[in-house]
């Protein structure tokens, strides 16, 4: 039996043609009595430009597991303070009850866990008069999920990371 006490997993998601609403989500969970539990406690303090917040769905309907979004870039203006408080909480909160109903995320352990979010958002996005926010908010929702879903399932294996460390190479990789 798992005991769920840590849990990573990460995704990306490109954004349509035109669009800089790429996701690139880093996950982790945890019980709300271990490491997880504790950082995401201490989360809580604010740090200025990466104000961490809870994934809500709505006004009053903060998500289980509780879940913390906090922006890997600094947040700047309202324009992307609002971006990150809007459609990039909702895409989160959505994937998280999503994982609920589909069982990756164990319902009778929701007020047991807890999910720390590192999200991003290309600064680009703000000031793009052509911004489609529906992209940006696809993009979050099913990285997040499959974010999730690799953390639950502890992918990729070691025994994949292996396989294939002379065969992948990191997306920016122009070094080598």
């Amino acid at each position: 039996m798992k005991t769920h006490l840590f849990h990573a997993g990460e995704a990306t998601v490109l954004a349509r043609d035109g669009q800089f609403t790429d996701a690139m989500p880093e996950i982790l969970i945890g019980r709300t009595d271990g490491p997880v539990g504790a950082a995401f406690a201490n989360m809580m303090a604010q740090s200025k430009g990466h104000t961490a917040m809870f994934a809500i769905r709505a006004c009053n309907q903060l998500v289980r597991p509780g879940t913390i979004i906090v922006p890997k870039v600094t947040l700047k203006d309202m324009a992307n303070i609002d971006l990150f408080g809007g459609v990039v909480q909702s895409a989160t909160a959505d994937a998280v009850v999503d994982c609920l109903i589909d069982g990756t995320l164990p319902k009778e352990l929701a007020n047991e866990l807890c999910i720390i979010s590192l999200v991003w958002i290309d600064p680009r996005c703000a000031k793009d008069p052509n911004l489609d926010k529906k992209d940006m908010y696809r993009t979050n929702h099913e990285a997040t999920r499959l974010a999730i879903r690799r953390a639950m399932n502890d992918e990729p294996s070691v025994d994949e990371l292996i396989a294939n460390r002379h065969r992948i190479k990191h997306d920016m990789d122009d070094w080598s």
